[in-house]
């Protein structure tokens, strides 16, 4: 595609006619270590992804992609990271081959630099794709052994909405001993972000795994920390909460 910077740009322009002070001070409210945001609202993003789809409906899922990959080499802001994830949310189930799983891989220990980072791109983008190739759900084990933590991150998070899922006329159910062996592998993480991302984890499968994942929480107490417990039990009854804070 020829002039690729022609295309971002525009999104940029875009990204600050919406932007504002109090947007990015709202913004920042949740990110104590800091970010470095232009000051837009997640409506914001999801305008100006729509704009560009409507704008530029002649460009292929490729050559979309390439767009998404240039304007995350040019990143100055966290939200047009997340408006290069969101460009190809609606062409992640049809189009590409299975090895943008491997980008994805290497977009989340490049280019994420904060959770919400690693939450939209797996939650909505990479969700997508394994929607329609859910043999490849298994594959992001090796995640968990990435030096960057936020790809360790993703390696919980991406899991989350497939514990089970209704995939078609089937119903795809992680097997979770894969989800006891990430938390186990993960639990001397020292990162505050992966420890969250294991009570994740262990709070979704909790509504279909219940018992198992009390007594995971009983055997492994002593070594978990305290607000990875509070995460994985917050959807459990509140007698069951209070017996497993007072292990």
């Amino acid at each position: 595609m020829k002039e690729i910077d022609l295309y971002i740009q525009p999104i940029k322009n875009h990204l600050k006619q919406l932007s504002s002070a109090g947007k990015a001070k709202s913004s920042r409210r949740y990110f104590p270590a800091g970010i470095h945001c232009i000051g837009v609202t997640a409506a914001d993003i999801k305008l100006i992804i729509a704009d560009f789809h409507l704008e530029h409906s002649e460009l292929t899922a490729l050559e979309v992609l390439s767009v998404s990959e240039c304007l995350l080499e040019q990143a100055e802001f966290s939200e047009e990271t997340l408006v290069a994830f969101g460009l190809i949310n609606k062409l992640v189930r049809n189009n590409y081959d299975e090895s943008l799983l491997l980008r994805f891989e290497f977009w989340l220990e490049h280019y994420a630099t904060n959770w919400s980072h690693v939450d939209d791109l797996c939650i909505k983008t990479i969700y997508q794709f394994l929607l329609t190739r859910p043999h490849l759900i298994e594959q992001t084990r090796h995640w968990a052994h990435s030096k960057v933590s936020w790809c360790r991150r993703a390696s919980n998070v991406v899991w989350v909405k497939f514990i089970k899922r209704a995939i078609g006329r089937s119903v795809y159910c992680l097997d979770k001993a894969l989800v006891f062996s990430n938390c186990d592998l993960l639990m001397a993480d020292k990162d505050e972000y992966v420890q969250k991302s294991i009570g994740w984890l262990l709070k979704v499968t909790s509504v279909h795994h219940l018992h198992d994942v009390i007594e995971y929480i009983e055997e492994n107490a002593s070594t978990m920390a305290r607000p990875t417990i509070r995460y994985a039990i917050e959807k459990m009854h509140v007698d069951t909460r209070k017996s497993l804070l007072s292990l």
